[in-house]
């Protein structure tokens, strides 16, 4: 009769006070060939997007709140598709919740910017200098506009952003100036007044641009309430699939998760088991894990869920050859 008393008293005491831990669960997964609520993920302009019916699965962990009861930590702990955390693990002592969610939402767009670079690279699109956005009050507003690839300022070539600097600082601010871009694989001029630059002599275009593979289309990715850098792999292979020349997935149902960066390499990620669980759910034929996951991963395989290891874009590709082909990919 005590033991009972002092369990319910546990029950009804332990949960309303707080303990320093969240919970993480097996988040939703997200077809990168697909759509979301009716937006697809991943869009092409400039081209046709190609026809393909398979899924490349990005996976999520989801996380609970900071701060949970002490019966929620305790039954997490028992439960196989949870994981209880220390708070600080998920949110920083010195930032708040919101300050966390908003880095991290950084992290997936920085990662959106390193997929495409990593999709067009591998597709053989040449490095050049492509306005990725405009300041205010650019003087540029209305010529140049975000993926336009800048060719030549004045007849002057600037394949990179060394040699469009150059150019620039050998330019008085207020000059009228012709800037040759390609945009959507068409040539184009803009006639630009400049302004002086603050940092350094010379003109400025008011432009943001950055080295990376441009090609006569543009692609865009579109995927709200999403946060942190594991998706760039999977990302990556959407894009692949959509735009080059191979049917990747062949109608099957492919899960994975990676970082990746704009060379191909592909980094490891947290939560590998619970979105193993998450792939294991939508009957994934395969799960691409980051080669630095590996010994994590095979501490909690999921049945009839094969693993391929894979530490580079072109891993992944061979990946997806064999389970096409029906062979075995190398696994962890």
């Amino acid at each position: 009769m005590v033991g009972a008393v002092l369990l319910v008293l546990f029950g009804v005491v332990g949960s309303a006070i707080p303990v320093p831990y969240v919970a993480e669960v097996p988040g939703p997964t997200y077809n990168t060939l697909g759509d979301i609520d009716g937006t697809p993920i991943i869009t092409v302009q400039g081209r046709e997007r190609n026809d393909v019916h398979g899924n490349l699965n990005l996976t999520t962990v989801g996380v609970s709140r900071a701060g949970l009861s002490l019966v929620e930590a305790v039954r997490g702990w028992f439960d196989d598709e949870v994981t209880v955390v220390p708070e600080e693990a998920v949110y920083p002592p010195d930032q708040t919740e919101k300050e966390t969610q908003q880095q991290n939402r950084q992290a997936f767009l920085t990662s959106e910017e390193a997929a495409e670079s990593a999709a067009l690279s591998q597709l053989g699109y040449p490095d050049k200098v492509v306005v990725q956005g405009l300041s205010d009050g650019s003087p540029s507003q209305g010529q140049l506009q975000e993926g336009d690839a800048i060719e030549a300022v004045n007849g002057q070539p600037t394949p990179d952003t060394d040699a469009l600097d150059a150019v620039l600082e050998s330019i008085p601010g207020g000059t009228a100036i012709q800037v040759a871009y390609t945009r959507l694989g068409q040539p184009g001029t803009a006639s630009i007044t400049t302004t002086a630059a603050t940092a350094r002599g010379g003109s400025m275009l008011g432009v943001l641009v950055r080295e990376t593979p441009s090609a006569p289309f543009d692609v865009d990715i579109e995927v709200q309430d999403v946060g942190g850098p594991s998706a760039g792999l999977m990302l990556t292979l959407g894009i692949l699939d959509l735009v080059g020349d191979t049917d990747l997935t062949d109608g099957a149902v492919i899960a994975g998760t990676g970082t990746i960066d704009p060379t191909g390499t592909v980094g490891p990620i947290g939560g590998i088991q619970l979105k193993m669980v998450a792939a294991h759910d939508i009957g994934a034929k395969v799960f691409l894990v980051p080669a630095g996951n590996c010994a994590e991963a095979l501490q909690a395989p999921q049945p009839g869920l094969p693993m391929a290891k894979v530490a580079t874009l072109d891993d992944a590709l061979a990946a997806l050859a064999d389970v096409r082909a029906g062979r075995t990919a190398p696994s962890c």
